[in-house]
């Protein structure tokens, strides 16, 4: 069954690839998308180190020359997604690079970790790569201290919830009620791949456009978007693999003898770690949450990305005691009313949960894959297990899908996923899961 598995897995990875890249799905995504491919290249060290390689270093080919990567790289044309490059219009930058057309966003920075992922992997035999990549990712982490953190405490903001990974989440509902977006006319593509009903609003997707227009106003400068954009969030999952990623960077660059980028990378974590504790971990609810630099607040909501923070070591071991006694162990995420699959994107007890509509409730194959992997680095073997069993019966049963339903009865009637069939991380970490070569 395993094997049967791994295979299945590595056909959705060879079904999408492009000659230089892997695309998340057919239609629906049909360029390179940041942390998509970093997952995925996970995935392709298991079954081919070339395409692996490749696919960072075509991740790379779209890099600013100030450090920062985008959310998508546009490798070549398309009419089957919205917004396309000229909707971004990214080439206003100055640090915009010249020979590929990419988007002035990005995304959760997983790179450290996955070319150290990547070099495990090969059982250390892809060092020439990693000493051929490692300043380009080094500066890809130093572009977030010099232009996203204004206060200088080791936390970045993101600017746009594209770049928190979890497009719609309930907890941007509260920017968008400060925002009066004007009410564009969207030539939504996805609608026409995926049912409405699990993905974004048009309304959300206004405000999103909006951002992206404010952006171009200001040519993507980030000394404006730090003093004007009306979205400026310190994210924990984004933090949290940016701290993930510099803890990689520390341990690869002292193999290859980067002592000056060590030096910062050291300065930057620990800075991090020690603002992450005191600035977005809630007491109240035992879990971290997010902080709205733009109106001082924070927005005390639980979602999976408040549990990110387990894979970057960052709570003490009381802490991660307490968060996991709270919101897996009593049953909150776990479902108190039915059976849940672990782990909901979004607090299954909260009014706005809804267990359909993209990150507003529904499993990610990916975030579960993080919290799996947090929770073995904290000894929380037994949940670690079953967070591993519901991602493998979820896929065996149900298909290669971006997302699922929560609930185990809804998703057992439907023998179906949510979004985009044959995804290529969901593919790639399962196949992660089944080999477990990743040792803690």
């Amino acid at each position: 069954m395993k094997d049967h598995l791994i295979e299945k897995a590595a056909r959705v990875l060879r079904g999408n690839w492009k000659e230089k890249f892997t695309i998340p799905c057919e239609g629906l995504y049909p360029f390179q998308w940041n942390w998509d491919a970093g997952f995925i290249a996970i995935g392709w060290a298991h079954v081919d180190m070339k395409k692996a390689k490749t696919e960072i270093r075509s991740l790379l080919s779209g890099q600013w020359s100030n450090g920062f990567i985008p959310q998508i790289i546009f490798h070549k044309e398309s009419d089957s997604y919205y917004p396309g490059p000229e909707v971004h219009g990214a080439h206003r930058s100055p640090f915009y690079p010249k020979d590929i057309k990419t988007s002035g966003i990005t995304q959760p920075p997983v790179l450290g970790f996955v070319l150290e992922e990547t070099l495990r992997i090969s059982n250390n035999k892809e060092i020439d790569f990693v000493k051929e990549v490692y300043d380009r990712v080094f500066d890809y982490s130093q572009y977030f201290y010099q232009y996203r953190d204004p206060e200088s405490e080791g936390l970045v903001y993101i600017c746009h919830n594209w770049e928190a990974g979890t497009d719609n989440t309930p907890v941007w509902d509260e920017v968008w009620k400060e925002m009066d977006s004007p009410d564009y006319d969207l030539p939504r593509k996805d609608n026409t791949h995926i049912d409405a009903e699990n993905r974004p609003t048009n309304r959300e997707y206004q405000h999103y456009i909006h951002l992206l227009e404010l952006f171009k106003q200001w040519n993507y400068d980030d000394r404006l978007i730090a003093e004007k954009s009306p979205f400026l969030i310190q994210d924990p999952l984004f933090n949290a693999m940016l701290i993930a990623s510099n803890q990689s960077l520390i341990r690869l660059g002292k193999q290859l003898g980067k002592h000056e980028q060590v030096d910062l990378l050291e300065q930057w974590t620990n800075m991090g770690i020690e603002s992450f504790n005191r600035k977005l971990y809630d007491r109240e609810r035992h879990a971290y949450v997010y902080y709205d630099l733009r109106n001082q607040k924070s927005l005390n909501y639980v979602s999976s990305s408040s549990f990110a923070p387990l894979f970057a070591r960052i709570p003490s071991a009381e802490r991660a005691k307490k968060m996991i006694e709270t919101h897996f162990n009593t049953g909150e995420f776990s479902g108190k009313e039915q059976d849940f699959y672990l782990c909901a994107s979004f607090d299954p007890t909260h009014e706005r949960f809804d267990p359909k509509r993209y990150w507003r409730g529904p499993v990610w194959i990916n975030l579960n894959w993080i919290v799996y992997r947090g929770c073995k680095r904290y000894g929380y073997e037994s949940l670690a297990a079953r967070i591993k069993a519901d991602t493998i019966e979820l896929i065996r049963d149900n298909g290669f899908y971006e997302y699922f339903d929560p609930r185990k009865e809804v998703q057992r009637s439907l023998g179906k996923g949510y979004g985009g069939n044959n995804f290529s991380w969901t593919a790639a970490l399962l196949i992660d899961l089944l080999n477990e070569t990743n040792k803690e």
